[in-house]
C-alpha cells in the first residue's frame, strides 16, 4: 500500500534535490533528442526525450518509461539516468515520457486522463519511433511507483478503450493521442496498445484502497508538497465509497484478466525489501493476483533497497544514490528485456 507521507517527512527526504538534479552529461554512446512535443491536452504541453544508442544498428528494441511522483510531482528528468543506462548498456531506444499531473489544468486533471496520456504516449511512440531507429514491433513499457501504475494500466486497459468518455457503468479510456486516420475503435480492434514485455518497479496497483485510506486528503503530503489542494482524483464529489467502479477501473489489481481470455506480455515486478512507500506485501498482492490468473510474471525483492532507488541523483533521507543502488537492478531489467524483445 502506498504509505501517506507527511509533508515534514517529504521535505526532509531529500526528494527536492533529486527532482531538481541537473541531467547527467550525455554519454558518448547515446544521442538524446530532448523535449519532443507529442500532445497538448488542455493547453498542457506533453513532451518526451528519446535516447538512441550510437552503435549503428539498423533497428533497436524500444523501452517506454513513465516516471513516478505520486501523480503530483516530478517530470521525466527524474528518470534520465535510468533511461541513459538502458540505452547505453542495453542498446534500447528509450522513450522517456511526460504526462499530466493531477495539479495541472488548474487542479482539474483526473486520474483517467493521466492514464489516457500514458496510453496516448505509447501510441505516439509506436507511430514515430522508426524515425529514431526503434522497432515498433518490439516495445516494452516500464515505470517506477506511479509510473509503474501507468505501465500496468497499459497492460490492463489497452482493450478497454472508448471515445464516449470515462463515466459510470463500464468506464473506458480515450487515448490523448491517436495515430493519423485511426479511431479509438480501430486502435482497440487492432490491439494497437499491445507491448511485448513490461517491467513494473515498486508500483502502486490499488488506487481504490489508497483512496479509502486517505490518498485524496491532506494526510497525503504529496498534495501540500506540490502546492495542490487535496481533492478527489476524479474531481467534484466523486468518492471511492460512492463510485467504487471508477476507482477500480484505474487500479490494475482489479483488472487482471484470466490468461485463458487474454494473455498479458511477460512482466517483471520488483521492489526493495525496505520500501515503506509501496512495501513488498502490497506488491505481493498484485503478483499473487497475476499468478492466480495464469499470467506470466517474475517477482524479485531486492534486499536492503528502499523506495525510488531507480531515480536520478541521491535521496539523502532514503539513503539511495543512483550510481550505488540502481545498476544491478537495471542489469536484471536489461537481461529480462533482451530475452523478450528479441528480433522477430
Amino acid at each position: 500500500m502506498l504509505r501517506l507521507l507527511s509533508i515534514t517527512a517529504l521535505l526532509l527526504s531529500g526528494w527536492v534535490t533529486a527532482i531538481a538534479s541537473p541531467r547527467a552529461a550525455a554519454a558518448a554512446s547515446v544521442t538524446v533528442h530532448e523535449d519532443i512535443l507529442w500532445a497538448e491536452p488542455g493547453g498542457v504541453p506533453l513532451t518526451l526525450d528519446i535516447y538512441v544508442p550510437s552503435t549503428a544498428r539498423a533497428s533497436y528494441p524500444v523501452v517506454v518509461i513513465y516516471h513516478g511522483g505520486g501523480w503530483l510531482l516530478n517530470d521525466n528528468s527524474i528518470m534520465d539516468s535510468a533511461a541513459r543506462y538502458l540505452a547505453e548498456e542495453g542498446e534500447f531506444v528509450v522513450a522517456n515520457m511526460n504526462y499530466r499531473l493531477l495539479g495541472d489544468n488548474g487542479n482539474t486533471t483526473r486520474m483517467n486522463e493521466i492514464i489516457e496520456d500514458a496510453l496516448g504516449g505509447l501510441l505516439w511512440v509506436k507511430a514515430h519511433i522508426e524515425d529514431y531507429g526503434g522497432d515498433p514491433r518490439r516495445v516494452a513499457v516500464t515505470g517506477d511507483s506511479a509510473g509503474a501504475h501507468l505501465a500496468a494500466m497499459i497492460l490492463m486497459a489497452g482493450q478497454n478503450l472508448s471515445g464516449a468518455g470515462f463515466g459510470a457503468g463500464k468506464p473506458g479510456f480515450d487515448p490523448t493521442y491517436l495515430p493519423d486516420g485511426k479511431t479509438v475503435g480501430q486502435v482497440q480492434e487492432e490491439d494497437g496498445l499491445a507491448v511485448q514485455a513490461a517491467v513494473l518497479s515498486y508500483g502502486a496497483f490499488d488506487l481504490y484502497r489508497e483512496a479509502l485510506d486517505g490518498f485524496e486528503t491532506s494526510s497525503n503530503g504529496f498534495w501540500e508538497w506540490s502546492s495542490t489542494a487535496p481533492r478527489s482524483i476524479f474531481g467534484g464529489d466523486v468518492t471511492p465509497s460512492g463510485h467504487p467502479e471508477l476507482y477500480r477501473a484505474v487500479s490494475p489489481i482489479y483488472l487482471v484478466p484470466p490468461a485463458t481470455e487474454r494473455r498479458l506480455p511477460p512482466t517483471f515486478v520488483h521492489v526493495g525489501s525496505e520500501d515503506r512507500v509501496t512495501p513488498p506485501a502490497a506488491i505481493q498482492k498484485f503478483v499473487d493476483r497475476m499468478r492466480a490468473a495464469g499470467q506470466p510474471i517474475e517477482f524479485r525483492i531486492y534486499d536492503g533497497k528502499r523506495h525510488a532507488f531507480l531515480d536520478s541523483g541521491c535521496n539523502e533521507y532514503l539513503g539511495n544514490c543512483f550510481d550505488k543502488d540502481a545498476p544491478d537492478t537495471l542489469d536484471d531489467i536489461i537481461a529480462f528485456l533482451r530475452e523478450h524483445l528479441r528480433s522477430t
